[in-house]
This record gives structure tokens, sequence and C-alpha cells, in this order.
């Protein structure tokens, strides 16, 4: 078997990301499902988000764009299959290739959980990946869009 065709184990196929953030619970929930706070974080450094549009209900759906620093568009979208008002989302995530059709999807599930009024910690978990590779990838881009949570939670504080 080569590695194409060789079943990824669980732990292959999931990525966790834990994050403290100095903010208030509601403050980093609605980071998450407020589509203009989302358009200033949610992609790696050095892209930049272009069209996006969010029905942020169970059953909604969101697409988005992020251009590459080269200038290439890559094309984002999902459907919310859980919201609980600021403990937890759940939606599906994948990318669209070049002719806007669906590819593989995974399944985003983020919990926030206060640690006293202006701390809040966040479990990322994203599962179904297709490849370690696609993990991978997936995990260097997340790492990177929290970094820029991390600023926007700060300037909504006017820290």
């Amino acid at each position: 078997m080569n590695a194409r065709t060789e079943a990824l184990t669980s732990a292959d196929s999931e990525l966790t990301i834990t994050r403290i953030f100095e903010a208030p619970r509601a403050l980093v929930f609605r980071a998450w499902t407020d589509p203009e706070q989302m358009a200033r974080w949610a992609a790696p450094r050095g892209f930049s988000r272009g069209a996006a549009s969010s029905d942020v209900r169970v059953g909604g759906s969101y697409r988005a764009c992020i251009r590459s620093p080269e200038g290439q568009d890559h094309w984002v979208h999902g459907v919310y299959r859980e919201i609980v008002e600021p403990e937890r989302l759940v939606m599906t995530h994948g990318w669209l290739d070049e002719r806007g059709q669906p590819g593989h999807m995974t399944l985003i599930t983020v919990t926030f959980e206060a640690l006293g009024p202006r701390k809040t910690r966040m479990h990322f978990l994203q599962t179904g990946f297709d490849s370690v590779a696609s993990r991978d990838g997936h995990d260097g881009g997340w790492t990177s869009s929290f970094e820029q949570l991390v600023d926007l939670l700060a300037a909504e504080q006017g820290a």
C-alpha cells in the first residue's frame, strides 16, 4: 500500500489547537460569528479576505474568499451544524476548486470556555482530513489566523 491509499489513523485525520485569549468569552465567540470581525482575522498572515457571505444559524451556510500574497483567490464554504452562544460552534469546512465545485469536507468544532471574566480558552477541533499534508497545511493556516485573532481581540478591547 502506498501513502495515498493507506487509511489514516484517527490522530492523523484530526487537528486540535487550544488557545487562551485575553478576552471575555462573548467577545471571542462574536469574533467567530460576526462577518466583519471574521474578515479581519480569518486568513493566514499575508493573505487578505475578499468577498464573503454568511448566514449564522443552524443550517445556514458561509462562503468566503482569501487571497494569497500572489493574488490567487481561494474559496472556502460550509454549513453551520450547531450554534450554542457563547459556548460552541460546529460547522463543515471545505475548499472550492477553480470551477467553484466543492472538494473534500471536514468538520470544525470550536468550544469557548470562560476562565474568569476576561480570559477564554478556545478549543479548536477539525476532523475528517483525507491526508496528513492537508491536516498540516490547515494547522499552519489556522495557527497564523489565530495570531491575527489575538490582534483583533486586543483592538476590540482598546488594548
